[in-house]
């Protein structure tokens, strides 16, 4: 009976420390976020982003890169270029996405609209200079422990959308964050079903003199524009 006692004691302090030290690492973690998040103005960096099909167990992987400028609070502008499998380019600015396809010459194009633009700018600014009162307000953030990512040392967090309009899409989301920059090198989120993407990070580097060129996505001439928004 007394080590039954005595074991239980243990497992529950056990518990209790397990909870207060993670506790204490979700403040770090939001500590270098915090820090980071006013000087983040840019970003480039390689990406390579696999698409889990759970009904069929299977991934598709896609490489390519990656540039990010913030002028200014709650202005976002990104290009993502897609380089395999398949060329495409993804133009980001504000409530606008076009995705441009060079096989077909066509642009894709969706404005989601003003009344969208909040839920817009929570995507894109997961873990891209975000800070912890923003991330509190729109999700329920707990620890996940210390990993390697994007080959470098990172603090992983879990997010539960508050929202029952983006909980409707997405379980959860998982950041991982550098300790060096405060910025996630890794992203995955993970979509009802069981289907997920996870997005990694290589050679990321800041920049904060990243140019309106640099993510402004140029058309050719004589391309086919296709709304794919309702």
């Amino acid at each position: 009976m007394f080590v039954s006692k005595l074991s239980l004691r243990l497992g529950v302090a056990t518990l209790l420390g397990s909870a207060a030290w993670g506790a204490e690492d979700l403040a770090s973690v939001f500590a270098r976020m915090d820090q980071a998040a006013p000087k983040f103005k840019g970003l480039r960096a390689d990406m390579k982003r696999v698409s889990h099909t759970a009904v069929i167990n299977e991934d598709s992987t896609e490489t390519g890169k990656i540039v990010v400028k913030v002028p200014k609070p709650h202005e976002y502008k990104m290009l993502i270029t897609f380089e395999q499998p398949d060329k495409k380019l993804v133009g980001i600015a504000g409530t606008n996405a076009d995705m441009f396809l060079p096989k077909a010459n066509e642009v894709q194009t969706c404005n989601f609209g003003k009344g969208h633009r909040a839920e817009v700018e929570q995507f894109l600014r997961l873990g891209f200079g975000s800070n912890s009162k923003e991330l509190q307000e729109a999700y329920t953030v707990t620890y996940g422990g210390q990993e390697t990512a994007a080959g470098e040392k990172t603090n992983r967090i879990v997010l539960v959308p508050k929202s029952a309009d983006v909980g409707n899409m997405f379980q959860k989301f998982e950041l991982w964050i550098a300790d060096a920059s405060g910025i996630s090198v890794q992203q995955k989120m993970h979509e009802k079903g069981g289907n997920y993407t996870l997005a990694t990070y290589p050679n990321m580097k800041l920049d904060a003199n990243v140019s309106d060129a640099d993510v402004r996505l140029n058309l050719p001439k004589g391309v086919t524009k296709r709304s794919i928004c309702q």
